[in-house]
């Protein structure tokens, strides 16, 4: 059984960093294709960004584009979400999410309020304010 753990979340100040990481135990890590999915105080679950399954392609949600970066290592079973530059429309609970099926077949799902992913982290709380 896979299971999913976050970690890295925490207190941060506008303008300012986190790294979250989340470790999977099991076998099957490399053939999931891995995403970040937030949900705010009061609002729907977001799509972050996503990586496929040998991490060649990589996507993100518009209001994270070019702030965030996602990495995943294979052999370690992690996949990173670096976040620069935070602002406070950035806090909310992180969670680490996995699924067999392809990147894009996930966002649409998550878009569409399908949260109906193999796997779920338990999540991690980013809190961005001064």
């Amino acid at each position: 059984q896979e299971q999913l753990v976050e970690s890295g979340g925490g207190l941060a100040r506008p303008g300012g960093s986190l790294r979250l990481s989340c470790a999977a135990s099991g076998s099957i890590f490399d053939i999931f294709t891995m995403a970040w999915v937030r949900q705010a105080p009061g609002k729907d679950r977001e799509f972050v960004a996503g990586i496929s399954e040998a991490g060649r392609k990589s996507y993100y949600a518009d209001s994270v584009k070019g702030r965030f970066t996602i990495s995943r290592v294979n052999a370690n079973n992690t996949v990173i979400l670096q976040m620069n530059r935070l602002n406070p429309e950035d806090t909310a609970t992180y969670y680490c999410v996995g699924d067999s099926r392809a990147l894009f077949s996930l966002i649409a799902r998550i878009s569409g309020g399908d949260y109906g992913m193999d796997y779920w982290g338990k999540g991690t709380l980013v809190t961005v304010s001064s």
